[in-house]
């Protein structure tokens, strides 16, 4: 068990992935824009902050296709999703820098022996190069990916499944009410409270009046500590 600069004890960790370990945002944006533009279907950075950001791929296609009326065909949904995935890779080539503080308190966590998971909409393909680009990709014992759940945020099913995961690797030894998401969003937010686990939110995506919904909200994993 740790306990918190506020006070709050906790005996786990969940880490959301984007837009908590790493900006990649942008990233996913402009990977976005190079799979919809030949379709005619980009959308604006403006329009991916406020809809597009809590999706996993398979949602903000289907709403992209939605929102301008096209008819998204049978099985042109996975075919979409690998090309897009591609356009992603090559963008991370560049390198990516995490957000301050969240390296720090990885390792911090990872020496305490505190149990630590990553729940993300993200593919596993998006997210394995940067974690091996970070040096942390052996500090997390689980890692749950829109690639293993139906339904994304903010329904509750990936963090259920992180912590069912967590809590095996660790033989049992700590509690749901006592396991702390940091999350980004707010859909995230209802989906780790959905799941009975305390949210820390970070203001990296969203205002915190967007957030008030979390456990706490701080500006910066910083202070997490």
């Amino acid at each position: 068990m740790i306990i918190l600069s506020n006070g709050i004890r906790t005996e786990a960790v969940i880490f959301d992935f984007d837009g908590i370990i790493v900006d990649t945002e942008p990233l996913h944006y402009a990977a976005f824009q190079r799979t919809l533009e030949p379709l005619g279907l980009r959308f604006t950075w403006q329009e991916y902050i406020e809809t597009y950001i809590g999706y996993d791929d398979r949602d903000a296609f289907r709403h992209a296709f939605s929102s301008k009326g096209a008819v998204l065909g049978q099985g042109e949904l996975p075919a979409l999703i690998q090309r897009k995935a591609g356009y992603f890779n090559e963008v991370i080539e560049a390198g990516v820098a995490p957000y301050p503080g969240v390296l720090d308190l990885v390792y911090r966590l990872k020496a305490d022996k505190i149990p630590l998971a990553i729940c993300s909409g993200a593919l596993r393909s998006d997210i394995d190069p940067i974690l091996s680009m970070l040096g942390i990709a052996d500090c997390f014992d689980v890692i749950v990916t829109a690639d293993e759940v139906a339904a994304s945020k903010p329904e509750p099913e990936c963090y259920q499944l992180a912590f069912r995961r967590l809590q095996a690797a660790h033989q049992n030894n700590f509690s749901i009410n006592a396991t702390i998401a940091i999350e980004d969003t707010p859909a995230g937010i209802i989906a780790a409270k959905n799941a009975g686990l305390m949210v820390c939110a970070v203001t990296n995506s969203y205002p915190a009046e967007r957030l008030d919904q979390a456990t706490f909200v701080t500006d910066s994993l910083l202070s997490f500590l």
